[in-house]
């Protein structure tokens, strides 16, 4: 996760544009934190419900700013 974000920074133009907009307002680590907990919480759901991980379609993030990287950190 931290090799992404990374990356991101470098080389913002190939990267996920939510994870432009975090990396922008918060430093590495906390977007890096943020990433591995949304990842934990998933899994965790996955599995406890015995579902099969479907990624979200593009359509389903169209009310989404991604700019404001709300999508990804509620908490902060």
């Amino acid at each position: 996760m931290t090799a992404g974000v990374r990356h991101t920074k470098t080389r913002p133009d190939t990267g996920d544009p939510r994870l432009i907009a975090l990396v922008a307002l918060k430093s590495t680590r906390l977007v890096t934190v943020a990433l591995a907990n949304n990842t934990a919480r998933i899994v965790w759901a996955v599995m406890a419900r015995g579902e099969v991980y479907q990624v979200r379609h593009p359509a389903a993030l169209a009310g989404i700013d991604l700019n404001s990287g709300a999508g990804l950190l509620r908490e902060l």
